[in-house]
């Protein structure tokens, strides 16, 4: 008797390693495929995303789940450096191996090229690493385009409070470093909508978003020529959206070109 591809179920390994001060789970398949999926977390960022990584593993995908740096179970100083460097931080250390903290076991993928995925605060990541050249594609859902804009929305001294005094000691750093987001080209898309591919990015957002706007998005995507899906409702939709058959079926799609 023969079972059908979708009753298959492919074993997959979890796990938990470190590259330099990020700490990040990662879910490999047994037999991996050199295609790599980052997962870069909104502020804040808390939940594991182990359903939307075993998501991207059933389809070829080894997954890591990062915490940024001087955030939650990683060293150094939140906002030190651009989140999207987090991002090349962490495709270096996947090149060069790296280690399961559990287990003691040391693993090298025959790294071939990257997706970036980003839901809010994790947009920018996701977007601003599409300038390394390992990253392929990269999707943002419901991202930051422009903080001068979306701190409008949201007032942004109310953003640092919320994760400041909501999660004490998980974003550590000097309150100098949020202001760095305020500022060109830090970590901030818009001012680097020159330097970047937009045949790269699939950007989504929803229209009644009331956390980020959905219009420096839009425009943005035109700009630079990204492929670009809005939603007339939805709300602040996050990173589990693409687990939906019809945006799937889009982003798959996408990423295979």
């Amino acid at each position: 008797m023969k079972l059908r591809t979708s009753m298959i179920k492919i074993p997959i390994i979890s796990g938990r390693t470190r590259f330099g001060d990020i700490i990040a789970e990662f879910w490999l398949s047994e037999k991996p495929t050199g295609r790599i999926v980052i997962i870069c977390d909104g502020a804040p960022g808390l939940r594991s995303k182990k359903e939307l990584a075993k998501f991207f593993t059933r389809k070829g995908y080894s997954v890591f789940q990062m915490r940024y740096r001087g955030t939650w179970e990683s060293d150094g100083e939140f906002l030190k450096q651009s989140p999207a460097d987090d991002v090349d931080d962490v495709i270096r250390g996947i090149q060069k191996g790296f280690l399961d903290l559990w287990t003691g076991v040391v693993y090298y993928l025959d790294l071939r090229e990257v997706v970036v995925v980003g839901a809010s605060f994790g947009g920018p990541a996701a977007i601003l690493a599409t300038r390394n050249p390992m990253v392929v594609k990269a999707i943002a859902i419901a991202s930051i385009i422009d903080w001068s804009v979306a701190t409008k929305q949201e007032p942004f001294a109310e953003f640092v409070r919320q994760i400041t005094q909501g999660f004490p000691g998980a974003y550590r750093c000097p309150k100098k470093n949020f202001k760095k987001l305020l500022t060109k080209k830090f970590y901030n898309p818009v001012d680097w909508a020159d330097a970047l591919d937009g045949k790269k990015l699939f950007l989504i957002h929803a229209r009644d978003d009331q956390s980020v706007p959905y219009m420096p998005t839009k425009k943005f995507a035109k700009k630079i020529g990204a492929t670009y899906v809005e939603y007339a409702s939805g709300g602040h939709l996050g990173s589990a959206f693409i687990m939906q058959r019809e945006i799937w079926k889009k982003i798959q799609q996408f990423i295979s070109y």
